[in-house]
């Protein structure tokens, strides 16, 4: 048995940059992988965090947005979610987020959750909110969101991802996390 078997096993012999733009760049490794023979290995790293969004009202009604995800080819209910720069903070991107998806500002804000979205391939890391104090104002999506809003109770998001309605690995790790803490 290694003397610390939280070492990093991998040895990278070469990197090479095969793809960038300006969200995620990919990279392809020829490595000694812990078995001791060559081998490779692709890592895509994401140039944001990903950041999610629970806004909960008095009456814990939520707001979820519905889209058409290219990657997947198909259209998805979730939370409010998108992208913060790395290097800002996190509260400050969820903040813009929820008011240009949903035209909403909350005074109360709760980090429930952070977590690593598919770490065999990726550095995607994901920091989920659960936002309270509502009021509202007009949303002002990007000009590439085309955006459904419904305002839903909480507890019939909860129950969609449970019947596997909602396939969003983020609005699922948010949705049972918070679901815990209301408990």
């Amino acid at each position: 048995m290694k003397s610390n078997p939280e070492a990093n096993p991998w040895e990278i012999k070469n990197t090479q940059k095969v793809y960038a733009n300006n969200w995620i760049e990919v990279s392809h490794h020829e490595v000694i992988n812990p078995a001791g023979q060559d081998g490779i290995y692709g890592v895509v790293d994401f140039k944001n965090l990903a950041i999610g969004i629970i806004p909960l009202d008095e009456n814990n009604h939520t707001w979820i947005v519905g889209q058409y995800r290219f990657p997947v080819e198909k259209y998805s209910w979730e939370m409010p979610e998108g992208g913060g720069q790395i290097g800002v903070d996190p509260l400050l991107s969820a903040q813009r987020e929820l008011l240009e998806e949903c035209g909403i500002i909350a005074k109360d804000w709760e980090l429930i959750l952070e977590m690593d979205l598919s770490n065999s391939a990726t550095t995607e890391h994901a920091i989920l909110y659960v936002a309270r104090e509502l009021s509202f104002t007009q949303a002002q999506p990007e000009e590439t969101e085309e955006l459904q809003l419904r305002k839903i109770p909480f507890e019939e998001l909860f129950q969609m991802v449970m019947r596997g309605e909602v396939s969003d690995a983020m609005t699922i790790a948010a949705v049972l996390k918070l679901k815990l803490l209301m408990a």
